[in-house]
C-alpha cells in the first residue's frame, strides 16, 4: 500500500506551441543555429528508430536556462517543426510529497505571466534565423499543455511504486495533477479522467487530459511520450490554423457569389476567382496529409495508443473533421462557380446567335423592300 510516506522526484514540462510563419527552412535553419541545434532523434526507446520515425525531424535548440522570477532558473529548449510551429518548453524540477507536488503544478499552470516570458524567448530567438522563417505572421495562434513527469514515486522503504499502485492508491491525486486542482475531485469526473491512461510495463503510466497529463517513467523512457504529446498538440495547433484559414476562405467566396450572382458581365471572372480558391484548397489538402503524416507509427502498438488517446482528448480529430467538411464544401463550391460560368457562356453564346440571326432577318428584310 502505498498510504504511507511517499517522496515524488520529477519535473515540470511546460510546452508553449506557436503557430509564427508558413514554413520554416530546415536546411537553412540548421546552418543559422550551428552547434546550437540538430534534428531530433533517438527518441523512441523501446523501439528501434525505424519503426517509429518523423518523415521530417523537427530541429531543436537548447538555450542558456531562463529566469521565472524568485531566482529560479530552469531549463529551456526551443524545437522548430517545419510547418513553422515553434515549440518553447520549459522544466522545472521538483521533490516532495503529493500535496506539495500538487500545490506546484497547480501554481505553475495558473502562472498566466510565464506565457508571455515564452513568446518573449520564442520572439528573441525568430530574429536570430529570421532568413530561415518563411513568410512570418505578427498574431501567432498559440496553445500550451502542462505535464507532469514523475521520474520516481518512492514508498516509506525506499522502494520504488508500480503503476498500478498508483491508481489504486493515488488515483485521486493524480487527477489533480491532470486538471491542476488542488482540492480533490468528484468519483466521477475522476474516473472519466482515468480512463486515458496506459501503461507499458509494471513501473510505467501515462494519463492524458486536454491540458496536462500525468506521466510516471524515467527520464530517459519518458522522452519518447512526451514526443508523442507535443505532437498531437502541434497537430491541434495546425488544424485550428486551417479550420480558421478555411473560414476566411469559404466567406470569400460567398461574398463573390452574391456580388456576381444578378450581373451577368463580372460572371466572367469566376474561372479566375475559382481557380484562385482552388489553388488554395488544393494547397491545403497536401498540407493537412503532411501533418497527418509527419510521424510514423509502423508496427509500434504502444506509441500508437498513446497518440490516439492523446487525440482524442485533445480534440485533434474534431478539429480535423472541420477542416476535411469545409475542403469539401470548397470543392463543391468550386464546381459551382465553374458551372455557373459555363451557364452564362452558353447563355451569351445563344443570345450571340439569336441575335445574328435577327440581324440576319432585318438585313433580308431590308434586301427585299429594296427590291420590291
Amino acid at each position: 500500500m502505498l498510504k504511507d510516506l511517499v517522496l515524488l522526484r520529477g519535473c515540470f514540462r511546460l510546452l508553449f506551441l506557436y503557430d509564427v510563419a508558413e514554413a520554416f527552412d530546415l536546411r537553412r535553419l540548421r546552418e543559422l543555429l550551428g552547434p546550437r541545434g540538430g534534428p531530433v532523434k533517438g527518441v523512441f526507446p523501446r523501439r528501434t528508430p525505424e519503426y517509429v520515425r518523423f518523415e521530417q525531424a523537427p530541429i531543436i535548440e537548447h538555450v542558456e536556462p531562463v529566469n521565472l522570477g524568485g531566482g529560479q532558473r530552469v531549463a529551456c529548449s526551443l524545437k522548430y517543426y517545419s510547418f513553422a510551429v515553434l515549440v518553447v518548453q520549459l522544466e522545472i524540477p521538483f521533490e516532495g510529497e503529493w500535496s506539495a507536488v500538487a500545490a506546484q503544478a497547480s501554481r505553475w499552470m495558473d502562472a498566466a505571466q510565464i506565457d508571455s516570458h515564452a513568446r518573449e524567448i520564442g520572439r528573441r530567438h525568430l530574429e536570430q534565423v529570421a532568413p530561415a522563417v518563411i513568410r512570418p505572421t505578427q498574431d501567432w495562434l498559440y496553445e500550451s499543455y502542462f505535464i507532469t513527469n514523475l521520474e520516481q514515486v518512492l514508498k516509506a522503504g525506499g522502494e520504488q511504486a508500480k503503476a498500478a499502485e498508483l491508481l489504486g492508491d493515488h488515483a485521486s491525486e493524480i487527477v489533480q495533477l491532470v486538471r491542476g486542482e488542488f482540492t480533490p475531485l468528484a468519483p466521477k469526473t475522476s474516473a472519466e479522467i482515468l480512463e486515458a491512461s496506459l501503461s507499458y510495463y509494471p513501473t510505467d503510466l501515462v494519463v492524458v487530459g486536454s491540458t496536462a497529463a500525468v506521466l510516471y517513467d524515467r527520464a530517459e523512457d519518458a522522452t519518447a511520450t512526451f514526443q508523442v504529446l507535443e505532437y498531437a498538440k502541434m497537430q491541434l495547433l495546425e488544424f485550428r490554423y486551417y479550420d480558421g484559414l478555411m473560414t476566411r476562405l469559404l466567406s470569400d467566396v460567398y461574398d463573390a457569389l452574391e456580388t456576381k450572382r444578378n450581373l451577368l458581365l463580372q460572371r466572367w471572372s469566376l474561372p479566375r476567382d475559382a481557380e484562385r480558391f482552388n489553388t488554395i484548397r488544393l494547397d491545403v489538402m497536401e498540407l493537412t496529409e503532411r501533418i497527418d503524416n509527419a510521424i510514423k507509427f509502423v508496427s509500434d502498438v504502444y506509441y500508437a495508443r498513446v497518440y490516439r488517446i492523446a487525440a482524442a482528448r485533445l480534440g485533434v480529430s474534431e478539429y480535423r473533421n472541420l477542416v476535411d467538411e469545409k475542403l469539401r464544401t470548397m470543392g463543391e463550391l468550386y464546381d459551382f462557380m465553374v458551372d455557373q460560368f459555363h451557364e452564362s457562356r452558353s447563355f451569351v453564346l445563344e443570345l450571340a446567335v439569336a441575335v445574328m440571326a435577327l440581324l440576319d432577318v432585318i438585313l433580308f428584310a431590308i434586301l427585299l423592300a429594296k427590291g420590291g
